[in-house]
């Protein structure tokens, strides 16, 4: 077992006002690598703003010019998140939820290539949904 020690002891975090937290799940389960750079960016964020419940009311201007992007991405990133069951929107209020049983996966390819590991999940999950 690794012993921890606090590295520097006068700047130990301490809850003051707002407190976001993100479950060991997220990691764990494999939602963290589920998300696309832009959704982890958006979803982070929500949780940074959002109360105990995890409701927030940023308007979309707002959330564009604080995490530099365009509207378009925006609302792709946003629903993409309301697609994997993270968040819940009404058109004003934003909803953190509870995560899932488990991750959605969607098949983002880098440089719109996709890997050889990636075609082959694509054709099973075509193949099984095809049964």
């Amino acid at each position: 077992m690794i012993k921890k020690k606090i590295l520097e002891p006068d700047r130990v975090r301490r809850i003051n006002g707002g407190f976001g937290f993100i479950p060991h799940r997220f990691v764990s389960d494999g939602f963290l690598s589920s998300l696309s750079q832009k959704e982890l960016l958006l979803y982070l964020f929500l949780i940074l703003v959002s109360d105990r419940h995890g409701l927030s009311f940023y308007s979309y201007d707002s959330i564009c010019s604080l995490l530099q992007l365009t509207a378009d991405q925006y609302i792709d990133t946003r629903n993409a998140l309301i697609k994997k069951d993270l968040i819940a929107f009404d058109g004003t209020l934003f909803q953190v939820l509870e995560l899932p049983p488990k991750p959605t996966r969607s098949f983002v390819f880098k440089n719109n290539q996709p890997t050889v590991a990636q075609l082959i999940q694509l054709s099973h999950k075509e193949a099984n949904n095809g049964r």
